[in-house]
């Protein structure tokens, strides 16, 4: 048996099983935070394209400002969706399955960020083209 000189509190004081602390509970909720407001803008400005053709909704994408306001939206969704579900596999999986898991959850939001990167500057250079 090991004698520690450390208190009860100190051990455990802002230390979890993998030494991280609270860093990815904040992490979600500071993206929460993000989303709030990019999704009722997203949401207005959905209701406003309603009825538009295809060119009108390409072109409110063209903008710079819709644009990135857009990629904020897509990242902080996809950041919120990475982390929540990978406590939910930390959670409850175990060994192989974990570790292909966590890969595939990172490579999945990875790829969705890229695409709708990729998707917002094809809308944007076609927005501007002569």
């Amino acid at each position: 048996m090991s004698i520690s000189f450390r208190t009860p509190r100190r051990r455990v004081e802002g230390l979890g099983a993998s030494h991280g602390g609270t860093h990815e509970f904040w992490r979600q909720r500071m993206t929460a935070v993000a989303i709030f407001p990019l999704a009722i803008w997203f949401l207005v400005s959905v209701l406003g394209l309603i009825g538009s053709d295809q060119v009108t909704a390409a072109g409110f994408f063209a903008s710079p400002l819709h644009a990135i306001l857009m990629l904020l939206f897509v990242g902080a969704i996809l950041l919120h969706m990475s982390i929540g579900m990978q406590v939910i596999i930390e959670d409850y999986l175990h060994g192989a399955t974990k570790i292909v898991c966590l890969m595939l959850n990172r490579f999945f939001c990875c790829a969705v960020g890229v695409a709708a990167a990729y998707s917002l500057v094809v809308l944007a250079l076609a927005g501007n083209a002569p």
